[in-house]
């Protein structure tokens, strides 16, 4: 199936581009081009296991209209899938700019080179749940108001924008999904899923080895979010792709759950639970800890939490799920098992 089909995509080596690669490599047939800033200094970590000659690395910057043009220009890809992005909320508060350009003008430079040289070519542009800001009501739909509240919320709605415009004006088949957040093994370990359970399995490492537990930090663990599997999500994303025609669309597991509630599963999942004792001071939040017996594992770092916090993220991925025919594989807890697994096995120690 699609043999003789190219894709690029860009943020190859993160972790929903990483994911959509192998997908792509087991279920078709397709040419896939990586787009990479640098060859010579990109990090593969998360695509040095993937080896097919359908497969290859290309120079390109998201940031040089020219390189985009050129590469669309040459390559002739069938489908673009641009996963590239600033994506850490809290860092686009240090780097409001380089996010608004690395985010939005990026789809507006893809969008152009589609436009002029390559008018069939499939379009899609990952949106977030940041686009949404604060609720309004509860699951956030479609529908739902967009008021971000950082500026990566801001660059990724105006994004969203340009992709309608593009979409309504040029008849290009271009798509925009506002991913609600989705997770897994290769997730970065600055984001706070994949910072617990790596910080989770190295905490079991040093009680094993009755070594000194450096404690995790934290920032709101009572936010509540909407997770997901990242390998749930790009099969989606390739059945949007492929549907007769371009929409916005929204992914979410469609439930809601707290750092909290994330982090006590990983601790029972890493088969430390049996030893932890919550202390929590309800007069100053800031002074909760998690404890191991009498030691601090997990404490709370006032400069975590955000400017703007959005209290809550909850999804309804009704219509998309209606739409294109699909249902999520992963659960909640099958997601944090996972990741917990994964991370203890990269520290040579058998999961429970």
């Amino acid at each position: 199936m699609y043999q003789n089909t190219k894709v690029l995509i860009t943020g190859v080596t993160g972790q929903d581009g990483s994911n959509m690669v192998r997908y792509l490599l087991k279920n078709t047939q397709c040419t896939i081009y990586g787009a990479i800033r640098r060859l010579s200094v990109s990090n593969h970590e998360n695509i040095k296991d993937i080896e097919d000659t359908r497969f290859q690395l290309i120079n390109l910057d998201i940031l040089d209209q020219q390189s985009i043009f050129n590469n669309v220009k040459n390559i002739k890809p069938d489908y673009i899938i641009n996963f590239a992005a600033q994506s850490f909320v809290a860092e686009s508060w240090n780097t409001p700019i380089q996010t608004f350009t690395t985010n939005t003008l990026s789809v507006m430079y893809f969008l152009e080179a589609i436009r002029e040289c390559n008018p069939q070519c499939r379009f899609y542009s990952a949106g977030s749940s940041e686009e949404l800001g604060n609720v309004d009501y509860a699951p956030q739909d479609l529908h739902h108001p967009l008021k971000p509240r950082s500026p990566y919320g801001a660059s990724k709605c105006a994004a969203r924008h340009i992709v309608k415009v593009y979409r309504e004006s040029y008849n290009i088949f271009a798509i925009h999904c506002i991913l609600f957040n989705h997770e897994g093994t290769h997730r970065g370990k600055e984001f706070v899923t994949r910072k617990i359970t790596s910080n989770i399995a190295r905490i079991k490492k040093e009680i094993m080895h009755g070594e000194e537990i450096k404690p995790l930090e934290l920032g709101n663990i009572y936010a509540l979010r909407d997770w997901s599997d990242s390998e749930d999500f790009v099969e989606a994303i390739w059945t949007m792709l492929n549907q007769p025609h371009p929409r916005e669309y929204i992914l979410s597991s469609d439930e809601t759950h707290t750092v909290k509630e994330f982090l006590d599963l990983a601790c029972e999942y890493a088969g430390i639970s049996e030893y932890l004792t919550w202390k929590v001071d309800e007069q100053n939040p800031l002074n909760t800890v998690l404890l191991y017996k009498d030691t601090v594992i997990v404490k709370i770092n006032e400069q975590l939490y955000r400017p703007a916090e959005i209290e809550i993220l909850y999804g309804d991925s009704a219509e998309t799920r209606q739409t294109i025919l699909w249902e999520p594989k992963v659960s909640f807890k099958q997601l944090v098992k996972k990741m917990v697994d994964w991370d203890l096995q990269l520290l040579s120690i058998m999961p429970s």
